[in-house]
């Protein structure tokens, strides 16, 4: 009988990490267990902190949060209104589960500079050197230098992007759900915008994921760990949580290795 491996690809939500731009991160407060009788003792009257075994309450948290936060799911609806050239977005309840769990594939771009938009070409020429031939539905992740700066204060504007010819390069061929260690698809703002100044071509903004309103497709962002991965020969689960007309829900990403 095969036995089952599995590797996280989910960044952490907690405090004090730069996982997104100021001030959209997660806030998290902690009520510990010598805080909380007194929540307790509201659904009993008459009961004191005493009464407890050691006094202790419970633990809770209370998180402050948007969709995008954390490892997480962008759904169609989140890039445009339409997709499918006209079609309504689908919303994060309406992603269709089997596209989250589904064979992996890791195109490895960390020699890629910072701001670099990945073109279909060099998608073509990575799948060339791992000896990959893609199937409609396997997950396409990329693995940039994003990963590694995961932590420090430089994370948001690390690494590379996928172009709208690279994305459309994985939609045509039956991808539906791609993914990335860095903070966005797309090449970091702090690149692009430089570049808007220099031309101001509107096409160059958010093209990776402009390229849902041809072909609607998924992808996780903040992945981490994608190192760990060989180019194939894994399973990605990647079920978002399930918010109701959402653009995004939260999810905790695992390669699974039969072994």
């Amino acid at each position: 009988m095969k036995k089952r491996r599995f590797v996280d690809l989910s960044i952490y939500l907690e405090n004090d990490v730069v996982s997104d731009p100021v001030p959209f991160g997660p806030k998290i407060a902690y009520h510990r267990h010598d805080e909380t009788a007194g929540q307790i003792a509201g659904f009993f009257p008459g009961l004191k902190k005493e009464d407890l075994p050691d006094g202790a309450g419970w633990a809770v948290e209370n998180v402050n949060l948007s969709t995008h936060n954390g490892t997480h799911l962008d759904a169609p609806y989140h890039f445009h209104p339409t997709m499918n050239k006209g079609e309504r977005a689908i919303t994060i309840d309406e992603v269709p589960l089997e596209w989250c769990f589904q064979p992996g594939v890791k195109l490895d771009f960390r020699d890629k500079p910072d701001g670099h938009v990945i073109t279909a070409t060099e998608v073509e020429g990575e799948l060339k050197r791992i000896g990959h031939e893609l199937k409609p539905l396997e997950i396409v992740v990329v693995n940039t230098r994003a990963g590694s700066r995961y932590g420090n204060n430089d994370y948001v504007n690390a690494g590379c992007g996928m172009g709208y010819d690279a994305t459309i390069y994985l939609l045509e061929r039956g991808i539906r759900l791609t993914g990335t260690d860095a903070w966005s698809w797309d090449a970091p703002f702090y690149f692009t915008a430089q570049k808007w100044a220099k031309n101001h071509d509107p096409s160059i903004i958010w093209e990776g994921h402009k390229a849902g309103r041809d072909i609607g497709y998924c992808h996780l962002e903040k992945l981490h760990n994608l190192e760990a991965l060989p180019p194939d020969g894994f399973t990605i689960s990647c079920f978002p949580h399930k918010i109701r007309g959402a653009s995004a829900g939260w999810t905790r990403a695992v390669a699974i290795f039969e072994e």
